[in-house]
């Protein structure tokens, strides 16, 4: 597993929940396109279209979508996002239940509904209540169109029940939309098990590709009532039949996606995502939770830190946040980077973020060196 991250000699890489680095496997993918372009252009160009096609029946197969025809390729999370905010014809008094944990992405595109079509956002704090979810199932009424929630939040780690989630939407007759960008390629997820109406993530966190390729999955129930708010030849029910006047749209989740498609990322996160099936989601996901408890472990057994991550095992995730008691994060986590560790500053602390192919090593001798910088900053050195 190893072999596919030949990283620099001493780095320590736990910021998958950012910037994931590739695997080998898709720089290969992506050196070779970009030799066969220098060599040959687009000649061939049908082979290129049948990456394209695997990449959409990984997708699926990573998701449990029925049908790659639930599978469209968008540029990130926040395009995907936007189509179900701007797709919906919104009515007076229609409101929109977001918290106050999401990353600002599942955040700003709701918020903008109500500057422009006078929607009610219900921004929910979910620290208060017995249970994230009862905080924000007790926020949503009848009139409660969409119900945007994270798979994992990406600052504390917390992990939601979808399938709790899911069904109370489904019962009450509002659109689930999840953003899995802090899950997907880490944790496994069946999108219609959890009643997930659309599903969207990039692919440059914990599924190990290129930035600017993501998914985007919606029901066929769901996407008839999304509004196009673009259009280009690749969305054609008659795709290639350039001469055709009849430029309908498919019925596909094709129809989300207007023009040329990002060839170099899809061979990148097409390599990627063949590592991550290779290897197994079932092997994935239990090598990164187990990689989170040692964490959690060695911070909760640690006096000088303090766990902001949720220490219960249907909780968390890959995400484990913490501080180092009586310093600030900042210089804490500038001097990390500087001695080979490679994390993220978030809430006043510093996020790990390991994933299947981190040793115990590497997470033990990143605590150590916390531990030392906290020494060292202490001491004023």
């Amino acid at each position: 597993m190893r072999d596919e991250f030949p990283h620099e000699n001493g780095l320590i890489y736990l910021n998958h929940a950012g910037v994931a680095p590739w695997p080998r496997r898709a720089y290969d993918a992506v050196a070779a396109f970009a030799q066969e372009n220098i060599s040959r252009g687009a000649a061939d160009y049908a082979r290129w279209n049948e990456v394209e096609q695997q990449l959409r029946e990984r997708l699926a197969r990573l998701i449990v979508a029925p049908t790659t025809d639930d599978i469209a390729l968008v540029k990130n999370t926040s395009e995907g996002l936007s189509l179900v905010a701007y797709g919906l014809d919104w009515q007076a008094g229609d409101n929109v239940v977001i918290n106050t944990h999401e990353f600002p992405s599942n955040r700003m595109v709701w918020e903008s509904l109500g500057k422009r079509f006078g929607v009610e956002v219900r921004d929910v704090a979910l620290d208060g209540a017995a249970t994230p979810e009862d905080a924000i199932l007790a926020a949503m009424d009848a009139r409660t169109r969409v119900l945007p929630v994270s798979t994992v939040q990406y600052g504390s780690g917390l992990r939601m029940d979808l399938e709790r989630l899911g069904q109370a939407c489904r019962d009450n007759g509002t659109l689930f939309c999840i953003d899995a960008i802090q899950s997907l390629g880490a944790l496994r997820l069946d999108a219609p098990k959890i009643n997930a109406d659309f599903v969207t993530a990039d692919g440059h966190k914990w599924m190990l590709g290129p930035e600017g390729l993501g998914l985007f999955y919606s029901t066929p129930q769901a996407r008839d009532r999304l509004n196009l708010l673009q259009y280009g030849w690749h969305m054609a029910a008659h795709m290639g039949d350039y001469s055709n006047p009849d430029w309908s749209t498919t019925s596909s989740a094709r129809r989300f996606e207007a023009g040329s498609p990002n060839m170099l990322g899809i061979h990148g996160l097409e390599a990627s995502l063949a590592v991550l099936e290779e290897i197994g989601a079932t092997q994935v996901e239990q090598a990164v939770l187990n990689n989170a408890r040692h964490l959690i472990r060695r911070i909760q057994t640690e006096p000088r830190l303090t766990l902001i991550s949720p220490a219960e095992a249907h909780r968390h995730a890959g995400i484990v946040t913490f501080r180092a008691n009586g310093v600030e994060a900042l210089p804490l986590y500038q001097r990390l980077r500087r001695s080979g560790v490679v994390c993220a500053c978030r809430l006043d602390g510093i996020r790990f973020s390991a994933h299947y192919y981190n040793t115990v090593t590497d997470l033990d001798r990143a605590i150590d060196l916390v531990l030392a910088i906290q020494r060292d900053l202490k001491a004023g050195s």
